[in-house]
């Protein structure tokens, strides 16, 4: 072997020796003989270095997974020799090898398994089993080989190639294993077990894993019997044994079987367990072990409600009665394990919780003590869902991400709770939600914050129609009316906590229907969002979860806002100055969250009862300031010469265009811009800004905004914006990149499908500059392997066709015809290419679709002179060599949609043309492609169906046969 690439194998070689190596293992790989030279190595343990013992055991991985077939009889069989022999040896080394080269070699062995089993070597487990019989350190590689061999045939988390081929092999794997070998390895199990349980913890730990991990596909008669039961439940007694038992006691109880015989082996468990005193929790401080005990528990209580789901099924009345009692005498336990202060332990148990509740839920009437058990289920949950001290609210960390997640849990079995008894749950919330409430001042955050959190909760947990919960049902409204008035004159927003702050805004926000009922509360809580508590609060979470949540608020109230309008756009005035980019000064808000204020402003005045000179005063009072600094920023851009300084300045510009147009948001068609008579306003901010785009520093930022605006002002201003575009649209195609046009033509495409002929004489004046900026970009050259700028090339072609598409299916085929016919030809030549040229189906199936719309526009005896030839010399072509191509992959559902397209574009042609057309196929075109007479006949036909469909239908037929 080359020593010297052999070197870089140690992770703390230099990048060329590791480089080296890496290119040295590539060479091994396809090299005849290499193989020989690793399992020499590892037979007669030539090397002492760890990593090259695993370099060789990699090689040896691949020729056995990837060229195994290619080896002789005498080659495979000095495989097979050479891991028997390397496995001889670890009886006899002073040391153990690594654990990542134990590992590799049982992978290698459960490969030779996988490989050999059902042929060459069936003997496999036997010939193991032979040599390392009770020595530990075999007992250890054994054991190993079993995982390895139990992830080769069922562990989902390996990735497998051809999925069905692999299912079957590994049927018969199992199936033959069953049958040749699956006792005797049991019976070594048991050997290895009994032997080490008191002296070597570590392999008996493994030994339970294996009869885990293999109970779920072997005769469970074979595990689930006294002797193995008895040792088991032994080993829950154990300390250093006890979790892996637990684990291999839930795969025993997991395994699928006849519901009463699940019965009878899930009690016959519980009995023992209870005797040897482990349902005692209390008495129990090993968390990690509890932790694995609650899934034991968990996984009893689902299979037992498995069971009972299956016997109700089958009607055995009597035996799903007695599996019910089973599963109520472990509800207990369960409520133990639910409530205990470590949250894995908890977690486990929930979803046992769950179905038993679902099993209530079903029940026609509730016992005494099964209302008890909602009862302490609900007392559970609240106590659970409230924060622990240590919970970090300013740094959420990874701790703080799970609490969340196991909140999560518990909001589901809440759900769970309402269904099953939605009285008990409202009364219970309101009990402790009115409790904690008379006293928030002196009670803790987490209590406060749990209260209002379950107030919120009901509102999920109770659904009504949109949000309906202050009507209908009397108690149900009446109680939630309560807790609201409670929520907002108990003066609890002002708790110093943010937890309990945002719990007050989400759920105000939630229940905002409760201010149409009770609406002398809004001046209150609009107090609370304007002031320290929310948007001036000293944490910025607060400040801005609270922005987006006044907003809300703001526009759920709508006309009843009106006596409080000119007040609130008073206190928020100072929340909308743009923030200048100078050093050192500190806003309270980002700029995300002043687009919310701003689009709060919107609303206050477009839904106001004013008059629209008013509204008008109102909006201009508002847009104004933004367009003053506009004016001066741009100035000071122009002027800039610092880097930093430029982008600080673009971004703040950036910013001023987009609290513009997030106002324009609180328009509608009941209240359009004229309607409230702000149009002027909104022209002067478009000519304040459209001077941005010819500004050359901080392009791409400066146009993007701007962009944006227009969009919104061709919605909002309609026809009234016509009059900017031509100027606006000359500076953006001024030395611009592909993402420029890219993101340019959905604004030309906008124009277009909105206004039509009214920007006729715009489009046409525009057509060819804007192609030839397409062009001239996709003309670029670029390196062989710049994926990104490939990409964006790519999406620029669709953004070109789709523009094509918007302009002929507009009807403004006209913008094209008038571009004379040599700019007309080169035009429809690019659509021809893009169908037939780029393998990109999404970009095919568009020119398709333009191609179609060419032919019904000008395809008939009236188009335009030579246009009928050109359909029969490239656009018939086209849909045949597009298709034909090996890129063109009819597997793929975008590309059936592009030959979906392509199809209508024949059958176009033929509406069109008639009769010449079948002719043109029949006796040129078709024979030129050396198709069969009969086939052409055939496809002909198909042609002149009247039903599109069959044609679409026979057309992907016709191809899958042409294809080789």
């Amino acid at each position: 072997m080359d020593e010297q690439a052999l070197l870089g194998l140690n992770p703390n070689a230099d990048a060329d020796f590791r480089q080296r190596a890496l290119a040295y293992f590539e060479q091994l790989k396809i090299s005849q003989d290499a193989w020989q030279v690793c399992a020499e190595a590892l037979a007669q343990s030539i090397y002492s270095d760890d990593h090259i013992k695993f370099f060789c055991f990699q090689v040896l991985e691949h020729q056995i997974k990837f060229k195994y077939s290619e080896l002789t009889e005498v080659q495979q069989q000095l495989i097979r020799e050479t891991v028997i022999t390397w496995l001889q040896a670890q009886m006899l080394n002073p040391q153990p090898e690594k654990t990542f080269i134990r590992n590799k070699a049982a992978q290698v062995f459960a490969l030779l398994f996988v490989t050999e089993y059902l042929t060459k070597w069936p003997k496999f487990f036997f010939d193991i089993l032979s040599v390392v019989d009770l020595n530990p350190r075999g007992v250890d590689m054994y054991l190993r080989i079993l995982m390895a061999v139990d992830a080769e045939l069922v562990d989902r988390d390996v990735v497998h190639t051809s999925e069905a081929s692999y299912y079957f092999a590994n049927t018969l794997l199992k199936d033959t294993m069953r049958e040749q070998c699956i006792p005797s390895l049991v019976e070594s199990w048991y050997q290895i077990l009994q032997n080490y349980q008191y002296n070597n913890s570590e392999l008996t730990c493994q030994c339970l894993e294996v009869v885990g991990a293999y109970v779920s596909w072997i005769d469970l008669s074979l595990i689930a019997n006294e002797r193995f039961i008895n040792m088991l439940l032994g080993h829950m007694s154990v300390e250093v044994l006890r979790e892996e038992a637990c684990d291999c006691l839930f795969e025993i109880v997991n395994k699928g079987m006849d519901p009463i015989d699940k019965t009878k082996l899930v009690e016959s468990l519980c009995q023992v367990l209870q005797s040897a005193g482990l349902f005692s929790i209390d008495q129990e401080d090993d968390v990690d072990f509890l932790a694995r005990f609650s899934k034991l528990v968990n996984g009893m209580g689902q299979a037992l409600i498995a069971s009972w789901t299956k016997l109700i099924k089958s009607g055995d009345m009597k035996s799903a009665q007695d599996t019910l009692q089973a599963i109520e005498a472990k509800v207990a336990l369960m409520l133990q394990l639910l409530i205990h202060e470590d949250d894995d332990i908890s977690s486990n148990i929930i979803g046992f919780c769950y179905d038993y509740l679902h099993i209530l839920k079903q029940l026609s009437a509730l016992s005494d003590q099964q209302k008890a058990n909602v009862e302490a289920i609900m007392l559970a949950v609240m106590k659970k869902l409230t924060y622990d001290e240590e919970y970090n609210f300013e740094n959420e960390g990874e701790d703080e991400a799970m609490f969340v997640e196991y909140r999560k849990q518990l909001k589901l079995l809440l759900d769970r709770l309402a269904q099953v008894s939605p009285e008990l749950l409202l009364a219970s919330v309101r009990r402790v939600f009115n409790t904690t409430l008379q006293n928030w001042q002196t009670t803790r955050f987490m209590e406060v914050e749990v209260a209002i959190r379950l107030l919120y909760m009901l509102a999920e947990a109770l659904p009504v129609s949109h949000g309906a919960h202050f009507s209908g049902d009397v108690t149900k409204a009446t109680a939630l009316q309560d807790m609201m008035r409670t929520l907002v004159t108990s003066g609890v927003s002002a708790y110093q906590h943010t937890s309990v702050t945002l719990e007050f805004f989400e759920t105000v926000v939630r229940y905002e229907k409760f201010f149409a009922v009770e609406p002398q509360h809004i001046p209150t809580v609009l107090m609370a969002f304007l002031d320290h508590r929310g948007l001036r609060h000293t944490s910025p979470k607060v400040r801005s979860r609270t922005a987006y949540l006044f907003s809300r608020f703001v526009k759920s109230l709508n006309k009843q806002m009106n006596p409080f309008i000119e007040d609130v756009l008073n206190r928020i005035q100072d929340l909308l100055e743009l923030s200048p980019p100078e050093n050192g000064y500190q806003a309270l808000l980002s700029s995300d969250d002043q687009l919310f204020i701003y689009e709060t402003a919107g609303v206050l005045i477009v839904n106001s009862e004013y008059s629209a000179e008013r509204k008008q005063v109102l909006m201009r009072n508002l847009l104004a300031p933004l367009m003053e600094k506009f004016k001066v920023l741009l100035e000071k851009l122009m002027m800039a010469q610092d880097d930093d300084r430029q982008m600080a300045l673009a971004d703040c510009l950036n910013h001023a265009v987009g609290f513009a147009s997030r106002t324009s948001k609180a328009f509608s068609n009941k209240q359009t811009v004229k309607q409230c008579g702000c149009s002027e306003v909104y022209l002067d901010c478009l000519q304040t800004f459209l001077p941005a785009l010819s500004c050359p520093l901080q392009k791409e930022v400066l146009r993007s905004g701007v962009r944006t605006f227009l969009h919104r002002m061709i919605i909002c201003l309609e026809e009234e914006v016509l009059p900017f575009i031509p100027s606006a649209s000359e500076h953006m195609l001024k030395d611009c990149e592909a993402k420029d046009l890219q993101e340019f033509i959905p604004l030309i495409n906008q124009i277009t499908a909105k206004f039509k002929t009214q920007v006729s004489p715009f489009l046409q004046q525009m057509f060819m500059p804007l192609l030839h900026a397409i062009f001239e970009v996709l003309l670029l050259p670029a390196e062989e392997n710049d994926q990104s700028a490939a990409l964006e090339k790519q999406m620029l072609r669709r953004s070109y066709f789709a523009f094509l598409q918007t302009v002929t299916g507009s009807g403004m085929s006209e913008v094209i015809a008038n571009q004379g016919a040599e700019n007309v030809e080169r035009v429809v030549f690019t659509v021809i290419q893009g169908a037939v040229d780029y393998p990109d189906p999404i970009a095919q199936k568009t020119c398709f679709i333009i191609l179609s719309k060419l032919v019904e526009l000008w395809g008939g005896k009236d188009g335009p002179v030579g246009f009928a030839d050109f359909v029969y010399k490239h656009i018939v072509p086209a849909c045949f060599l597009a298709p034909l191509k090996q890129t063109f992959d009819l597997a793929d559902a975008q590309t059936v949609l592009a030959l979906s397209e392509c199809a209508v574009t024949l059958k176009t042609i033929h509406l069109k043309r008639g009769p010449e057309c079948i002719q043109y196929l029949q006796q040129e075109y078709l024979p030129s492609l050396q198709v069969a007479p009969e086939i052409i006949q055939e496809f002909c036909q198909a042609l002149q169906q009247p039903d599109a469909k069959v044609f679409k239908n026979y057309l992907k037929v016709f191809f899958q046969r042409a294809k080789p």
